[in-house]
């Protein structure tokens, strides 16, 4: 099942869509940063046609800030050119509540642009867009799912600086080993995931499943397709915010880091793609369980561009703890027909549904970027009209030899990223700089940081 894209927002859908909330004094901005972290500002109902014709103001570099919060000072933006405005105006679908907040408030996406109007290609969402746009000069609409693991844990975990499962709500037994699709603890956390759901449909996103996942306390929630990468991303941005808001409304800690517990499964951000030509025909469908050549195509240049990109799939230090052999994620550049064991996998389907399944990223990742670098690949492919390698067989993991090897550390990704040499034609010098200053600056302090396992394990001994 899959939502066809939404009207245009406008001022005047969004002051109807105020007037169906006059208790909501407060409107939250919204702006994505490079790390996936929301930033805006607060601002009284009234202000919103000003947010319309002026947008909001803010610094450029507040979207290329590391991970802690800090300039990246190697960006381009800040001491270079002054540290100049952009403005932020209204995107997505517009208007939507804030269920988890203790009083009635509102929440609006914006899209950074610089002030003379053109897109500022450093903000995640322009990123994508101007990818999305290039399939559209070809007459092509990408259509796309995720879904997004994440872990509930006791609602101190992140003030405490340890990750600690919550004990199940109401039997009181211990997270203490897997039970995936375990029917029995969708019961035990229902009130809360309920909770996810309510929010979910108040918010016009559209889920469909949600399952116990393999760690304790993991679940997934499952996106609907949807005829718009834009729509996607913001679908995706928002179900962060809201599993978190809602968590916390319930004295929970929602996360998406990729690997909290080292023992345990790690979160991931798989998205789901068909390509439909401009009557609506899905490209990939050839009638048959193989697909078209156009989708070998889109699979040889996501597979190419995989290790480049791995620094927009796997992000951050924690995230490459997650990719290791045996994890259940991948460490090399495949692609298989139902195999879950390849990086790229074809599901089983009808052929009218044929698509692939990118199973690389963790739930860490900024979705806009996650879906930026994957359709970045595939028409690198399909403009190439590149071939990939044989499928797996088999156990994908064992026969990552004969694939194309992955960074699975964040070092080697960041070089990787910065050497790329396909994906800069589609993102641009400006993007690929602040991008990588912001991984860098990050990578370059955490390597100064002694970890507490460095203490336990050497500083008795030697």
């Amino acid at each position: 099942m899959s939502q066809s894209p939404s009207a245009p927002l406008t001022l005047e859908s969004a002051l109807r869509e105020l007037d169906r909330h006059p208790q909501a004094a407060e409107i939250d901005l919204l702006a994505c940063d490079l790390n996936g972290i929301l930033r805006g500002k607060r601002i009284p109902r009234e202000a919103l046609g000003k947010i319309f014709s002026d947008g909001l103001k803010m610094p450029r570099s507040v979207l290329c800030l590391d991970i802690w919060g800090h300039d990246a000072h190697d960006n381009g933006l800040v001491w270079e050119s002054g540290d100049g405005d952009g403005s932020c105006k209204p995107c997505g679908e517009g208007l939507v509540p804030v269920p988890w907040s203790p009083r009635p408030r509102l929440q609006l996406l914006t899209m950074m642009q610089n002030l003379d109007g053109t897109p500022f290609s450093c903000d995640p969402r322009q990123a994508l867009a101007a990818i999305v746009k290039r399939f559209h000069a070809l007459g092509l609409t990408p259509v796309v799912a995720s879904e997004l693991e994440f872990y509930l844990m006791a609602g101190d975990s992140a003030g405490g600086g340890q990750p600690r499962p919550p004990a199940a709500p109401k039997s009181g037994y211990a997270l203490d080993a897997p039970r995936v699709y375990a029917l029995d603890e969708l019961d035990e956390f229902d009130v809360v995931l309920t909770a996810i759901r309510d929010a979910c449909a108040a918010q016009n996103l559209p889920s469909e499943a949600i399952s116990v996942e393999n760690g304790r306390g993991q679940f997934e929630v499952n996106l609907l397709h949807v005829a718009d990468p834009l729509i996607a991303g913001d679908h995706a941005v928002m179900l962060r915010r809201l599993v978190r808001g809602v968590a916390r409304a319930h004295d929970l800690h929602g996360t998406f880091m990729a690997k909290p517990y080292g023992d345990s499964a790690g979160s991931g951000l798989h998205v789901h793609c068909s390509l439909l030509d401009k009557d609506g025909r899905n490209v990939f469908d050839d009638g048959g369980d193989a697909g078209t050549d156009l989708l070998r195509h889109a699979i040889a240049g996501m597979i190419e561009t995989m290790p480049e990109a791995m620094l927009m799939l796997a992000p951050n230090l924690n995230s490459y703890r997650r990719l290791l052999p045996g994890q259940h994620a991948p460490v090399a550049a495949s692609w298989a027909y139902e195999n879950r064991t390849s990086a790229l996998r074809i599901p089983a389907s009808g052929p009218k549904a044929r698509r692939f399944e990118h199973r690389v990223a963790g739930a860490d990742a900024n979705p806009y970027l996650v879906l930026a670098a994957i359709l970045a690949g595939a028409l690198h492919g399909i403009e190439t009209k590149a071939n990939p390698p044989a499928p797996v067989a088999g156990n994908g993991y064992a026969d990552g030899a004969a694939a194309l090897p992955l960074p699975t550390t964040f070092e080697t990704a960041v070089e990787a990223f910065e050497q790329g040499k396909i994906l800069r034609k589609y993102f641009g010098e400006a993007f690929m700089r602040a991008f990588g200053a912001v991984k860098r600056q990050e990578m370059e302090e955490l390597r100064r940081r002694v970890t507490d396992v460095e203490y336990q394990t050497y500083l008795g001994f030697l």
